[in-house]
Formats: structure tokens, C-alpha cells, sequence
């Protein structure tokens, strides 16, 4: 199934979600370029909520650019298919190998701003990222490794604790709204 797809038959889980699904097919159909950085103000990426098998803890990575407490992710670039790169980053920035999605549906979305920052010695505009979460499941025991060009620490957390660490006020909504969907997998 294609993302524009996938966006439509999306059922929002709020007025969040319902408001930015719409703006995300408006740009879908809008611009061409729109799974790649060459888009310079809205591009997609992918997240991944990744919890433990009973469903307690959320693996978080401290994001060097951000300097936060963050979900693991990254922009598609070029890949239509989100649940690819969700599950790519996740083993590129945490190391995990043993990881699998508790569906293969779309478990979130969110458009997130991004403040202009220095990236690899280049200086990157504000923007926004057309953001896709997936739920995946990951063994807490597992040995982790940082990706030291992306964040410079792992760490399994409680749900709450997730939430209270990451110092992104809008985040910690995300999250927590992340958290309360858990409910449905539980």
C-alpha cells in the first residue's frame, strides 16, 4: 500500500492526529519531492515507539542536536516505505538487532517543527518533518550502542520516565499520547 494511502485510511486517534493527516495528504499531493530533504520546509520521516516485551519501558536515545531525550528516528529519504526506515534507524542509532513491529500499521503521526540547527558543519534551515511513528517491540536485554554522530546515550525507561526526561515540551505530548495508545496492544 502506498503512504498516501496508508495516510487516508489512517484512523486518528485525536484532533492532533486528524488535523495533521490532512495537512500530510495536502502535501502528498502537492509536491513531488516530498520524501526527500530536497524539500527544504516539509519532508517525511519515520519513528519508532520501541517498548519492551510487556509493554513497561521505551527505549530513549539522548539526541545530540536536540539535546534531549528522544525516540528513535529519521527522515525517509526517498523511501516511500516508513516501516523500513523506522525499523532501519532503530537498528542504526541503538544497535538492536531483535526487533520486530507490533503492526505494520501506521501507530502515530505528528508534524513536528525543527529549529535551524548545524548539521555536519552545515547550517540547515527551520522546517517541519511530516512525522509516521511505528510501535515496535525490542528485547530490553539486548546490548545497546550509542551512534555517536546522532545521540551519546541509550537508555530503557519507564513510560512516565520518557516523558519527564525529554525536555521538548510538544514532545512530551507526543509521547504521552504514545504511551496512552499502548493500552490497545496491552
Amino acid at each position: 500500500m502506498n503512504l498516501r494511502n496508508q495516510l487516508v485510511t489512517y484512523q486518528p486517534y485525536n484532533e492532533q492526529e486528524a488535523k495533521e493527516r490532512e495537512v500530510m495528504v495536502q502535501y502528498i499531493d502537492s509536491f513531488s519531492n516530498i520524501l526527500t530533504r530536497e524539500n527544504e520546509f516539509a519532508h517525511f520521516t519515520a519513528s519508532a515507539w520501541i517498548v519492551n516485551h510487556n509493554h513497561t519501558k521505551v527505549l530513549m536515545a539522548y539526541h545530540n542536536i536536540y539535546q534531549s531525550w528522544s525516540w528513535i528516528g529519521g527522515h525517509a529519504d526517498g523511501d516511500p516505505d516508513l516501516l523500513h526506515v523506522a525499523l532501519k534507524e532503530t537498528g542504526e542509532e541503538t544497535g538492536l538487532t531483535n526487533i520486530k513491529p507490533l503492526s505494520e500499521e501506521i501507530y502515530s503521526m505528528e508534524i513536528l517543527g525543527v529549529d535551524g540547527h548545524v548539521k555536519k558543519g552545515k547550517h540547515v534551515a527551520t522546517h517541519v518533518h511530516l512525522n509516521v511513528t511505528y510501535l515496535i517491540e525490542a528485547d530490553e536485554n539486548e546490548l545497546t550502542k550509542i551512534k555517536p554522530d546522532e545521540n551519546s546515550a541509550i537508555q530503557w525507561m519507564t513510560l512516565d520516565e520518557a516523558v519527564e526526561k525529554c525536555s521538548e515540551p510538544y514532545l512530551k505530548i507526543i509521547y504521552q499520547k504514545l504511551n496512552e495508545k499502548l493500552s490497545v496492544f496491552a
